[in-house]
Parts: C-alpha cells; sequence; structure tokens
C-alpha cells in the first residue's frame, strides 16, 4: 500500500525519452522516486524463434532488427558466433574490413546517443551537429552495399563484397576530420554547468555493483571495470590493432559520457589501423553456406566435426548436439549468440544475449532515491534500444 504523501506514475511505453517502448513505473515521494519497476515486453519481435525456423544464412537479416542502431555490429556477432559453431574461418582481409565497419558502426552508435542524451537532459544543439555527421557514416555504409540502416553487409565466412578505393579515400578523409567533430561536442556540453549539474553524482554505481548487475560495455567501464571482450577474446582483426579501454573512476553519468567520447577517439584510431594494414586477398571464405540451402533435410554444415559431408546429403546416423555461446563487443556492450546445432541447415536453439535487455534491469539501482529528473539521465547514460529487449 502506497502512503499518502506517495504518488505513482507511469512513465512511457510512449514517451520520448525512454528510447522506444519501455514502461517505467515510478513510486514517487514528491520529486524522489521510492521504487522503479521497469517493464518491456511492448514489442513483440520473437527473433530467436524466427532464427529457429530459418537457415543460418537465412537468419541474419533478422539480427539488423535488433539494435537497428548498430545492424552493421549485430550482423558481425552472429556471423562471428556461426562461423565457431561450424568452423569456418574468414578471410584475413574480410576479418579487417568487418573490424573496419564494426568501429564506423560504434561511432554511428555513440553519435546518436550523445545526440539523444543530449536532447533529453535539454542540450538541443548537439543533436543537430551529430545528426549531421552520422549522414558521412551512412554514406560510407551505402557506398560500399547499398544499404543505409538494416545493411546485412556482413556474411558467415567473410563479407558480401569487397570495398573499393574511392570508399578507403572516403574513409581516410572521414577519420581525418571527425576528431574536430568530437572537439565541436565537447565544447559544448562538457564543461557546461548544466550539463555538469545533470550528470556529475547522478546514477552511481560501484564497480562490484555494475559487475554483479551483469553489466557490459561503456555501461560498465564508466564504473572502472576495464572489461572489453575485444580485448579479452578477440575476434576478425582486434588481435592486430593496439587501442586502448577507457573507464571512468567516478562511477556516475558523467563518467559513462566521458568513456563513449574517448572511445570515439578509440575508434577512428582502429579504423586507421585497419586501413593502413588491409591485406589482399579474398572477402568470402569458399566453405561459406549458401543461401539457397534447402530447411528441411538433415545436414552437416561444412566444417562440422562429424567431417565433410556435401549440401543436401542425408545424414543416416545420429548427430549429436553442440553448443556454443560467442561473444562480440557492440556498442552497447557484450552482444552474445548462444547455438544448440543438431547438424542441420537451421539452429535447434537460439538465444540472444542483448545489453539493452541486462542494462534496462539496473535502472531501479540507478534510479531509486534520485530525483523524477535524474531517472531521464539515468535512461540516457546505458543507451539502450527496445528492438533488442524484446526479441
Amino acid at each position: 500500500m502506497l502512503k499518502k504523501k506517495e504518488l505513482s506514475i507511469n512513465m512511457g511505453p510512449q514517451h520520448p525519452a525512454t528510447h522506444g517502448v519501455l514502461r517505467l513505473v515510478l513510486e514517487l515521494d514528491g520529486e524522489t522516486v521510492v521504487k522503479c519497476t521497469p517493464h518491456v515486453g511492448y514489442l513483440h519481435r520473437g527473433t530467436e524463434k524466427l532464427g529457429e525456423n530459418r537457415t543460418y544464412p537465412m537468419a541474419l537479416p533478422l539480427t539488423d532488427r535488433l539494435d537497428y542502431v548498430s545492424s552493421m555490429s549485430n550482423n558481425i556477432g552472429y556471423c562471428v558466433a556461426v562461423e565457431r559453431l561450424l568452423g569456418i574461418e574468414a578471410p584475413a582481409r574480410a576479418k579487417y574490413i568487418r573490424t573496419i565497419m564494426a568501429e564506423l558502426t560504434r561511432i554511428a552508435n555513440h553519435i546518436v546517443w550523445i545526440a539523444t542524451h543530449a536532447l533529453d537532459i535539454g542540450a538541443m544543439t548537439v543533436f543537430l551537429y551529430s545528426m549531421r555527421d552520422r549522414e558521412w557514416i551512412l554514406d560510407l555504409y551505402e557506398m560500399v552495399c547499398g544499404a543505409r540502416l538494416t545493411v546485412t553487409y556482413p556474411r558467415i565466412g567473410g563479407v558480401r563484397c569487397d570495398i573499393d578505393q574511392e570508399f578507403m579515400d572516403s574513409c581516410y578523409k572521414f577519420i581525418e576530420d571527425f576528431p574536430k567533430r568530437i572537439e565541436e561536442y565537447e565544447t559544448l556540453i562538457d564543461q557546461n554547468r548544466i550539463w555538469l549539474q545533470r550528470t556529475v553524482g547522478v546514477g552511481i554505481i560501484s564497480a562490484a555493483d555494475a559487475i554483479n548487475w551483469g553489466l557490459t560495455g561503456p555501461t560498465l567501464r564508466g564504473s572502472g571495470v576495464a572489461y572489453d571482450v575485444r580485448k579479452a577474446a578477440p575476434y576478425d582483426a582486434y588481435d592486430q590493432i593496439d587501442f586502448e579501454v577507457p573507464v571512468g573512476k567516478n562511477c556516475d553519468v558523467y563518467d559513462r559520457y566521458r568513456c563513449r567520447m574517448d572511445e570515439f577517439r578509440q575508434s577512428i584510431s582502429i579504423i586507421k589501423q585497419c586501413l593502413d594494414k588491409l591485406p589482399d586477398g579474398l572477402v568470402l571464405a569458399s566453405e561459406a553456406p549458401p543461401y539457397d540451402m534447402p530447411i528441411g533435410k538433415p545436414r552437416v554444415m561444412p566444417g562440422h566435426p562429424m567431417g565433410e559431408i556435401l549440401p543436401g546429403e542425408l545424414v543416416e546416423e545420429k548427430v549429436p548436439f553442440d553448443e556454443l555461446y560467442s561473444a562480440t563487443e557492440v556498442p552497447k556492450g557484450e552482444l552474445g549468440f548462444y547455438f544448440v546445432n543438431d547438424g542441420t541447415a537451421r539452429p535447434y536453439r537460439m538465444r540472444i544475449r542483448a545489453p539493452s535487455f541486462v542494462h534496462a534491469s539496473v535502472l531501479p539501482k540507478l534510479c531509486e532515491g534520485s530525483l523524477v529528473a535524474d531517472v531521464i539521465a539515468n535512461i540516457g547514460t546505458i543507451d539502450i534500444v527496445l528492438g533488442e529487449c524484446d526479441r
């Protein structure tokens, strides 16, 4: 029962500051949040079950629609997981290209984050500046694969097509000019007194609590934990690249902001190294599974531990269930795919560990005891997209 002076209100699911159809039930004592209960599940996506009814290549476009701000990174995470499951090795050139695309996506994601986060708190100019810069990255996407948002450019075993000199020249131009744009963002808000009042000392979560809540990505690193899948379990070309993992020390909204701003600069460095080191060769492995694989017949994919069985050839003996969990570092944190493979052309089970789903659960820890206005800052600081929550 609520006390007489307490009030229960709904924030969302149609609230612009919830970054999607997120519903928060807030119990308030004046302007102070006594209790915060997040509710997800309004999208009814069904991505995991849809993936179990498609072949591995056919399920790839579904991952574009998880975190639709970072579709390229979702594609890469899925492809890396299936490659590990089926024993497929992507060519070196494809790995470098995918690393370039992953870091462009990290920048594009953080641009949307700083734009919306600042707009939620009251800084509109940053939104206008950053959307201008994101268009440049979308133009690069369009140049290489013809799409801007849901790209489906990576492939199991590599990438769909090679990059050309025009793309490389434009990419070099971008990484040369973008650091100046980062300075523009920082000039607007980094030491702005209103920004500092809304972020410093707000949404504090200790390193121990952040680990216990399962936080990853900048949301975890803002609490001083230097965990990054690109360092802990490298994939694609990350083991050939030198970069640092930015961390915070005060565990608040401002530190998480600084971590992402520093990641802008680290991503620029990674892209430049990949362009400079880009090897020649193929961009798709010869054993990559085709899209036109029939679904109905049991089969073993190339590279399966049972050996090489031609596509369409029936498997007489019982096929063992292989299972695998594979994680990659997407802009919002750790994106994981768990597969159970029964030897057929489609996964027997597919489960997705989406960072936004995990991070939404920490909102009570961040918000309870703070002001209603701080709820908006806390939602922005964890950088969630509900498309991957309701999967």
